[in-house]
């Protein structure tokens, strides 16, 4: 039930901007309507606005996002402090690993890359800092509800929209949440062809000093050159020490904020 202080052509502009993605990067009036499940008429006002405003481009006939559309994700990357301490830290393993490397955060059912640090050769590589990915499926997603209650992760499990996605993705939710588990207490998640076929990847969570948001380090490879017992034995070693320097980093942040923060009280 909507509250009597929701604005609803707000979330009809939001869904215009969230209507352009990988496959509709340029849209016509017709297809951004069928999309958004707006009327022509609407959807014209709501573009033509956005146009004014710079986030959207047109020539007329067709419509695409503008850069200015960046600002909205850099303010909150730049808002986060854990931000600016863990995508150095990424970009080093990438280089020490070779492999692409990268943090997630859960938002809802999904996860999504906040820090991304990708070598050309890996099957995914197409993924970008925004990138989500449903979080039953991946290894940073089992990573991350882990870090949950177990009643909040299965309800996040329960809402996912579950599906196939290759012949090794384990579709049962109770076989889910026993995986979540085993995660739980070994502390890493190691996926095995669940997401794509040939890729492999391997998660450990980071520790943040804050109640309302979980992240989580990943490692993608092919399943062609790297085996469940050598991502294990060459790359899990580093991922803790790395995820350790994170966690440590920021709680050492957080002490000279409120350090900081009491001598200017006094």
């Amino acid at each position: 039930m909507e509250s009597r202080d929701f604005v609803q052509s707000l979330e009809r502009g939001l869904a215009i901007l969230q209507a352009f993605d990988i496959n509709h990067t340029v849209m016509t009036l017709t297809e951004a309507a069928a999309r958004t499940g707006m009327t022509r008429a609407a959807a014209r006002r709501f573009l033509l606005t956005l146009v004014e405003l710079k986030f959207v481009g047109t020539d007329g006939k067709r419509f695409w996002l503008r850069p200015s559309v960046l600002n909205i994700g850099h303010a909150y990357l730049t808002g986060q402090p854990w931000w600016h301490v863990a995508q150095p830290i990424v970009e080093e393993l990438a280089r020490s690993t070779n492999e692409s490397c990268s943090v997630c955060v859960l938002d809802g059912t999904d996860t999504v890359y906040v820090c991304r640090a990708a070598i050309s050769r890996i099957v995914s590589s197409n993924l970008t800092i925004g990138s989500r990915i449903p979080a039953y499926c991946s290894a940073m997603g089992r990573a991350l509800l882990a870090q949950l209650p177990p009643v909040h992760a299965k309800s996040l499990i329960d809402e996912s929209p579950i599906q196939k996605l290759t012949p090794l993705t384990v579709t049962s939710r109770r076989k889910l949440m026993e995986t979540v588990e085993k995660v739980r207490q070994q502390g890493f998640s190691l996926l095995d062809q669940e997401l794509d076929l040939g890729l492999r990847a391997l998660a450990v969570p980071i520790k943040l000093p804050s109640d309302n948001v979980v992240a989580a380090l990943g490692i993608s490879v092919h399943a062609n050159r790297v085996s469940n017992e050598a991502l294990m034995q060459n790359f899990l070693p580093a991922m803790l020490e790395r995820a350790r320097q994170i966690s440590k980093s920021l709680q050492e942040m957080q002490r000279s904020q409120v350090s900081r923060a009491i001598q200017t009280d006094s």
